[in-house]
């Protein structure tokens, strides 16, 4: 079996969290552009939420956004 063989097998797995880690990421920065205050630096909370694929969103979401 080559790579594209193997590839070809793993699609099925790797869209979905494609999807996923794209939905978060769309989530993640719609939440925080409209968010007047978060825990922290809007900048560093965008950083995160872009580069740390999937754990940032999910970050932010959990310690990042600030109530009221």
């Amino acid at each position: 079996m080559n790579e594209l063989d193997e590839l070809r097998e793993l699609l099925p797995f790797l869209i979905p969290l494609a999807l996923i880690q794209f939905a978060l990421l769309l989530a993640a920065l719609l939440d925080l552009l409209r968010r007047p205050k978060t825990r922290g630096p809007k900048w560093l909370w965008a950083f995160l939420i872009v580069f740390v694929l999937m754990l940032g969103p999910i970050a932010y979401f959990v310690f990042g956004r600030e109530e009221g």
